[in-house]
Parts: structure tokens; sequence; C-alpha cells
């Protein structure tokens, strides 16, 4: 197949870090490259060079003639007064005709699912901007298309929707991710950008599982490889420490051989430690006897107008590992806080243990200070941390984390979100627990650091709550499921399978209801009831009430998706409180339209 792209002997490196060294790789026509590799090792870097973005340091990128490529960043960044329409127009040319502009940029909208291309940006999702910044990208009209962690901080439904999108776009792609399912669903050839292997990457055909595979038999291979050549140099070394006379009929081409073995010998050992560079995480245990930890009966929970939950009968035991699943305003985060005690139900009981240890993880990481040091968010006092009935010293405990020392008087907020949530990792496990309740914990999370993690959440004796949009680490790691629908129904499944077809199934119901006309054949002997004054002028206004209405409501949800705006537990509940009444008024007014329409309609 013809080669699009290809990139040779391509190294970076700043002042103090080397990223990569003389790395190759080939994009052909078709390709869906799935760009996988430890933190740090160079990704989005790598993936900026092959767009033109940045410069490599040394190596070359070729391109075939006109070869149009589009770079998707990580962060999704609009001006305040931008609307869906505007933001796609100003990536186009300057040259082009304003009509062809709007006509491209409403195309592009369109394939995205966008319906409403004036709304102010501003009032968005985290999920709506990043199919913006891809409609932005559609509208260039790309032959290959490079994105950089696109599901990151996504919520279930929106990498769903991307991994579709994906799926059926017919352009060449490159995408940075450690979304392990996403890979599995979308890639067509996965590439590893690590130092553990000879020329820095290592790449197969098909998909996550038959790259697993065929890692696996590579290491192993270079593993062997280094027993064989550690027998060798241990020949040669002896060899060369012989008397005198040796030393007077000793070959220059045997001393030469030698040399370059030990050479080899040395590299194959520094590949084969890469792989062990790896977070350390283990939770503590409180070794507590008791059978029943917490017990829901019959809870009600209820933000603002919006009912989230009713008659939720719920009891967690230690060894029990639950996932939580639902849209962004289902409820998720609020029934961890019930669990945690930081709410109470509005009606039932929640029956906790007595002296239950209870450790969150906050996907909104408001415990982190930005102004502290990296040293002081470790430890607070002194150097010493006490773990598992021993001292540990800060350094040695920032190393488990793959922090170095010279990173200790690195502030925290100049932390890169992997940093962050590590720092978070190691806070948590200082607490011995009985209960973990996890929300979003695997965000900016790489491959190796999740791997851990899951590996540390099997072995946990207590019981643990899981929400995350991490499809891979749920069917791994829960042994049942409660699904939030939105609508204040909680309901249990054993199968992340069963509740993607229940929601599967739900959808399909709705748009049926929705393309199905309400409208009945006259009857005979009816006469029709014509608007009033008050009724035409509430009809007339109806959609722009709508809009000012749903406005509000993406108003707060961009609000709730961010962590500094919900750090304030206060604000927090105002916000929620203010986000559920605000998607009731918006119910209400659909409501109300369609008994307008069933009297306008009716004869």
């Amino acid at each position: 197949m013809s080669s699009l792209l290809s990139a040779r002997m391509l190294t970076k490196a700043f002042p103090s870090n080397l990223l990569f060294e003389e790395v190759s790789l080939r994009l052909t026509a078709g390709d869906r490259v799935g760009l996988i590799g430890p933190n740090g090792a160079g990704k989005s870097t790598f993936l900026k060079i092959l767009a033109g973005v940045e410069h490599a340091d040394g190596g070359e990128v070729m391109r075939t003639r006109g070869l149009n490529v589009i770079y998707v960043a990580q962060d999704d960044v609009f001006s305040e007064e931008a609307t869906p329409r505007s933001a796609v127009c100003d990536q186009l040319i300057e040259d082009d005709a304003r009509l062809d502009r709007d006509t491209r940029a409403e195309i592009s909208l369109s394939k995205v699912g966008f319906t409403n291309l004036d709304r102010p940006v501003k009032t968005l999702s985290g999920g709506w901007k990043k199919r913006l910044s891809l409609a932005c990208a559609l509208a260039h009209e790309p032959d290959v298309l490079m994105l950089d962690e696109p599901t990151n901080h996504l919520d279930l439904e929106g990498v769903l929707w991307l991994e579709s999108f994906v799926q059926q776009a017919s352009m060449s792609m490159i995408f940075v991710t450690h979304d392990r399912t996403f890979l599995e669903n979308t890639a067509s050839r996965i590439v590893e950008l690590s130092p553990a292997y000879p020329g820095g990457t290592f790449e197969t055909k098909g998909n996550y599982s038959e790259f697993l595979h065929r890692k696996q038999l590579f290491l192993e291979a270079q593993a062997a490889a280094e027993s064989s050549l550690a027998n060798r140099v241990r020949q040669d070394t002896a060899w060369l420490r012989q008397g005198i006379q040796g030393r007077q009929t000793r070959n220059k081409t045997q001393v030469r051989d030698a040399a370059q073995r030990r050479g080899q010998l040395k590299a194959t050992k520094d590949r084969n430690l890469a792989p062990t560079k790896t977070t350390t995480i283990d939770f503590q245990a409180t070794e507590r006897k008791t059978k029943k930890l917490l017990a829901m009966h019959s809870v009600k929970k209820s933000m603002g107008e919006k009912k989230l939950f009713d008659g939720l009968d719920l009891t967690l035991t230690p060894g029990q590992r639950m996932g939580l699943l639902g849209v962004n305003g289902a409820g998720k985060t609020t029934l961890l806080r019930l669990m945690s005690g930081d709410l109470e139900p509005d009606s039932g009981t929640i029956k906790r243990a007595s002296d239950l240890k209870v450790v969150t993880f906050s996907q909104h990481r408001g415990t982190l200070i930005p102004e502290q040091t990296l040293q002081e968010a470790l430890c607070p006092v002194g150097d010493m941390i006490e773990y598992r009935g021993s001292s540990v010293h800060v350094s040695g405990w920032a190393k488990r984390f793959l922090f170095s020392p010279d990173q200790l008087s690195t502030y925290v907020g100049n932390l890169s979100g992997g940093e962050q949530a590590r720092v978070l990792l190691a806070n948590l496990m200082l607490d011995p627990a009985d209960l973990l309740l996890l929300d979003e914990p695997t965000n900016d999370l790489d491959i190796p650091s999740l791997e851990v993690l899951e590996e540390a959440l099997m072995e946990f004796p207590g019981a643990l709550v899981l929400v995350t949009h991490d499809r891979f680490m749920l069917e791994r790691i829960a042994t049942e499921y409660i699904g939030l629908d939105d609508k204040g129904t909680a309901k249990r499944f054993m199968t992340y399978q069963q509740w993607n077809q229940a929601r599967v199934e739900a959808a399909k119901a709705k748009h049926k209801s929705n393309t199905t006309t309400p409208n009945q054949k006259p009857t005979k002997n009816t006469r029709r009831r014509k608007f009033n004054y008050n009724e035409q002028r509430e009809f007339d206004g109806m959609e722009d009430a709508i809009l000012k209405a749903e406005s509000e409501v993406e108003r707060l949800e961009a609000i709730v998706e961010n962590p500094n705006e919900m750090s304030d537990h206060v604000k927090a509940t105002q916000t929620y409180e203010a986000l559920s009444s605000a998607q009731e008024h918006v119910k209400n007014l659909y409501t109300r339209w369609s008994e307008l329409e069933k009297i306008q309609n009716a004869d």
C-alpha cells in the first residue's frame, strides 16, 4: 500500500531529557495507528513533529505531495465569544468565499452531531468541545488526522461516540491514547514508543490484544538474547584476562568483537530494564473481619428538583468491587459522596460499620495545592514518611512513583496530569482503608501505571466502588455494576455488556418515540380549539425559551467539569442544585411545547 507519510531517524531532546532517538514510522492509506508508550516517552511531541507543529533535533519527515495533515491537540481551546459556526469558520483559510466557509462549517458540524450552530462555545460540555475540535479539523478535509489523547477526560458516552466516529471515518489516523478498549476497537496497527525496544519503537498489525501477544514474545526473546550475550561476554572477559603470552598473540578482530558484545549487552540490559520502571501501588487494608461494611436501604437523593435515584438498596462487603455507570450528571459522584458521608440522603438509611475507614480518590484533585512543592505534597512535615509501620525517606517514596529527587522542589501546579494523579495515589496509600471510593482515577495515567493500579485493586481485600470511563479497567475489576439512567432509577447489572445493551435499547426506544408523530387522524364531531392570546405568545416564544434554558444547562455543566470551580464543596453543592433545576426547567419546557403542539394540531 502506498505511503502517505514516513519519519526516519527522528531524535528529540530537551536540555535535561532525551525523549527519543533515531525513531522511524511509516503511515499508509487507510491506517489507524494507535501510538502508545509510558509517560515521558515523548508520544505527544512525536505526534506534533509528524504533524509539522514541532521540529525534530535530527531526522526527517517526508510526505506525499499535497498531503493535508491536521493535528487535534489534547486541550480544546476556543475564544469566549465563539460559537460552533464561528469557531469552524475561523479555522478555514482566509481567501475562501464567505458562503463556502459557512457551507463547509455546517457540513463538518453536522458530521459530529451539532444541530445548534450558534450556541456559545463556553456553554458546551467537555464532550461537545471535543466534537467541535474534530469539526474544525474535518472542515480542512484532511487526508491524515492526528489526535492527541482524544478520550482523556471524556465521560463514557463521549468515548463511545468518539469510538464510533473513528471507526466510520474515511481518512487515515494516528491517535495517542491510553484507552485500551478504544485501541482494541479502532486501531489497525499499534506502535509503542519506548526505550525498551531497538530503534525506540515496537509495532504490530492488528488490535491491542494482538499487540500484547507479540510484545510478550518479543520481550521474552530479548531476555533470552541478554542471557546469551552475558555468557559470551563472560567468555570474552576470561580470554582478555589471560597472561602476557596470551595478550601478545591476541587477535585484533577478536578484541574488537568482544568490545562490541559488551556494548550490545549493556544496550540489551537497558532495554530489558525499561519495562520495569513503573509506579508501585499498594493500598493498605485494615484487616477488619466485619462482613458488612456499608448498607444502604431505600435511599433517595435529589439535587435541586432533579431526582438522581430513589429506593436504592446496596450492601458492600470485603472483596466486593462495584462499578458505577451512567452519563455525566446521573449521580455517580453524588452516590460516592453519600457512601463517604460527605452528603446525607433525602430519605432512607445508610449504616456503616463501626470506625469504618474510607479512602476517596476525587477526579477534581481538590486535595492538591498547586503552590506546594512535590516534597510538601508527598510529605507535609519533615522528610520521613510512615508506611506500613516503617519510615521511608521522601526521596525514596517519590521514586516509587517515578519522580526523581530533582523533582522534589517542583511545584505541584507545574506537574503534568499524570504526575498529579500519581501524587494522589501516593497519598491514598498512606491511609489504611476498609472501603476505596475511586472517582475517575485513570485520567492521565499511562498504560503501565494503569496495569499496576489494576493489580493493586484486584489484591485489595476490602470493598471498592469505581467510577471510570476506562472500559478495560471496569471489565477487569468490577464484579457487579449499578447503572444510573439519569431519570431517577438505579438498576443492578452483573456485566458491563448487560448495561451497555440496556443503554442501546433505551436509546433506540427514545429515538423511535421521538420520530413517531403523535398526531391522530381527525375524528368526526370534534371542534378545533384555537390558541388564546397568551397561549399563542407562549407558543411563538417557545423555541427561544428552550434555547436559553439549554444554554444555561450547558453553562452549568461546564462549571461542573472544571475542577478549579468545584474544589469548594459548598459552591459545588450549589452548582449541582442549580444544574438540576435548570435541567428540570428544560424538561418542563419541552413538555409544555408538546402540549401546545397538540392543541394547535387538534381538529
